[in-house]
């Protein structure tokens, strides 16, 4: 009976003290241990893909009812499921964008670091008074807080996927973007740009490395494309199916040419398996376990984009 009792008033005075935190804003962290220091990883992202022949419609019908005077830059944001935008995993935000012959995206310049690769079509990127042109497979880069503005001077439309490290300025709200004076920033033709990776020379080095599954990592200067997010090409012969790999980054993937799925189990042990084709997108949460597997008679190749120089940088990649 004393037992009871002494249980009774702990309880009551427990409570009693809980309650009594709030409004000093206080709070305790043993209640919440798990969550602020969990066993493993825990991205709240969850495995999606985003099959191009289901978003191109609804792009190309932006591109009809919505006219450049009223948005500065024609996209449909990449969700993930379990978020909201500008979350496509836990780090990195994609888009689709589209750009109609005739028009421009007007120049500006921004705190976040943006890459882009080029689903279809021909157009231009200029990137402070360099103007690239864009070709399907290339990877594009605007640095943070430089002028750019985009164009497709050709009879078609330009469509292609952005990346963007967004996310991280719901943590650190100092992203902000400024127009520049008239829609182009002054710019002379550039072929061959450190901000330019055109997709030949990827291909060929990917081609060039033994083995059924290849991998190229895009750098400047011997070093990823920013501090925070960079990319990553693959090539998996005919058939074949990649070595089991984890690491703690997340992925946003693009299948450029091929087609297959890939299996992926997060680390809640849930699993998954994606099939994809050319154009798809998809994502892989951070500390997934992955394999690719491709399932055609052909070569197929991916194109990644990763918050591993993030992580890096943090020191928060960690062996498995």
């Amino acid at each position: 009976m004393a037992h009871t009792e002494a249980n009774g008033k702990g309880t009551a005075e427990m409570e009693s003290y809980l309650q009594n935190l709030p409004e000093h804003n206080l709070e305790p962290l043993w209640s919440k241990m798990n969550a602020m220091v969990p066993p493993k990883p825990n991205p709240k992202a969850v495995p999606y893909i985003w099959k191009y022949t289901d978003s191109l419609p609804l792009l190309m019908k932006a591109a009809e009812i919505v006219p450049t005077e009223e948005a500065e830059r024609r996209v449909l944001m990449l969700v993930n499921p379990s978020m909201e935008s500008p979350y496509t995993t836990d780090t990195i935000y994609g888009g689709l964008q589209i750009v109609q012959p005739g028009e421009i995206a007007p120049a500006h310049r921004h705190s976040a670091f943006a890459a882009r690769f080029i689903i279809d079509g021909e157009g231009f990127t200029a990137v402070e008074g360099k103007k690239m042109p864009l070709q399907r497979g290339d990877v594009i880069i605007t640095p943070s807080w430089h002028w750019h503005d985009h164009g497709n001077e050709s009879d078609k439309p330009i469509v292609w996927l952005d990346a963007l490290n967004l996310p991280l300025f719901r943590y650190a709200p100092v992203n902000y973007a400024e127009l520049y004076s008239e829609s182009r920033y002054p710019s002379t033709h550039c072929e061959d740009c450190e901000w330019r990776h055109p997709w030949k020379a990827v291909e060929q080095s990917l081609n060039h490395q033994e083995g059924p599954h290849a991998v190229y990592h895009y750098t400047i200067n011997g070093k990823p494309l920013s501090a925070t997010l960079s990319a990553q090409a693959e090539r998996i012969d005919e058939n074949h199916s990649t070595a089991l790999a984890q690491e703690s980054s997340s992925f946003m993937y693009h299948c450029y040419e091929g087609w297959g799925r890939t299996e992926i189990e997060a680390p809640s042990g849930a699993t998954e398996s994606i099939s994809w084709t050319s154009r798809d997108t998809f994502v892989v949460p951070a500390g997934s376990k992955i394999r690719h597997v491709n399932t055609s008679s052909e070569r197929t190749y991916l194109v990644a984009f990763t918050d591993r120089p993030l992580l890096e940088n943090l020191g928060l990649m960690k062996p498995f």
